[in-house]
């Protein structure tokens, strides 16, 4: 792994943006499971390598896994994540995982932000923000996600919830444009997430489009290099009409990624022309 100052190869200085693929394992699978899965994985995606893989692959086991999984993913395409980091460096937080702790176990990612620790740890912007900051500054590329409630999409504020959840981001982003570029927003619709609700191809774009001139307005022609991944219950069935929109670079996968061949099934899903 490289310095804190690395881009990580991520092709970040091409006019494309590549496609995205973040498998989260939230708490499922000890270390039994989880070297089973990534072995699964990465036999399946063995043949896929070069210019079959047209995406980037990054997983996120629970903090327990990392290191297992970390060890079997050796020099392969895939990447590792974590699943949240706290927003201090170092010190007397019990329970707490920093970033470089992280990155001493060998990840380039860490989700932050999701909707679970939103609704359930009471995260609210201005933390997510600061841990977006902290995952910037141990060196580590962070997946912010954003996204309404039901009642919140019910009343009609869902674009004005996703801006303040933005909002909050822009004073704590690094001012190297190179760093700000690794920047990951995950749109997560908390309504459409194991409720059995799907959001539509129509409702998907608005937002992302949305997104996307937000980051435009706010950081220029970087926010074109930043990647909005979906994060609203993709599956294999539906993940080939999700990639397909203009303004989705990927997705973050949960459940249907503890499941190799449907984990495989939606990387296969993403577009030639990546």
């Amino acid at each position: 792994m490289g310095s804190s100052g690395d881009n990580h190869d991520l092709g970040l200085v091409e006019m494309r943006r590549r496609m995205l693929i973040v498998g989260n394992w939230k708490m499922n699978g000890l270390i039994e499971t989880a070297r089973e899965l990534t072995e699964d994985l990465l036999a399946g995606l063995a043949g896929r390598v070069g210019g079959a893989l047209r995406c980037e692959v990054v997983l996120c086991p629970p903090a327990t896994a990392l290191q297992v999984v970390n060890q079997h993913l050796g020099g392969a395409a895939v990447k590792l994540g974590g699943q949240d980091l706290s927003e201090h460096e170092i010190g007397p937080h019990t329970g707490e995982i920093c970033g470089i702790m992280l990155r001493n176990v060998g990840c380039w990612y860490v989700i932050v932000g999701h909707s679970e620790r939103r609704a359930n740890w009471g995260e609210e912007n201005p933390r997510v923000a600061r841990k977006m900051a902290a995952a910037f500054r141990d060196g580590l590329q962070p997946i912010v996600c954003v996204g309404e409630t039901l009642d919140e999409r019910d009343a009609g504020r869902a674009l004005d919830v996703v801006r303040e959840q933005l909002e909050a981001l822009y004073p704590l982003l690094p001012s190297q444009t190179g760093k700000r570029q690794q920047l990951v927003v995950a749109y997560e619709p908390v309504w459409a997430i194991g409720t059995g609700r799907n959001a539509t191809p129509g409702q998907i774009q608005e937002v992302h489009g949305f997104i996307r001139r937000n980051l435009l307005e706010r950081l220029g022609d970087d926010g074109r290099k930043v990647r909005i991944l979906y994060g609203g219950s993709v599956k294999a069935g539906n993940a080939a009409d999700i990639f397909a929109l203009e303004d989705v670079d990927g997705g973050l996968i949960g459940g249907a990624s503890l499941k190799s061949s449907d984990f495989l099934a939606i990387i296969d899903a993403v577009p030639e022309k990546f």
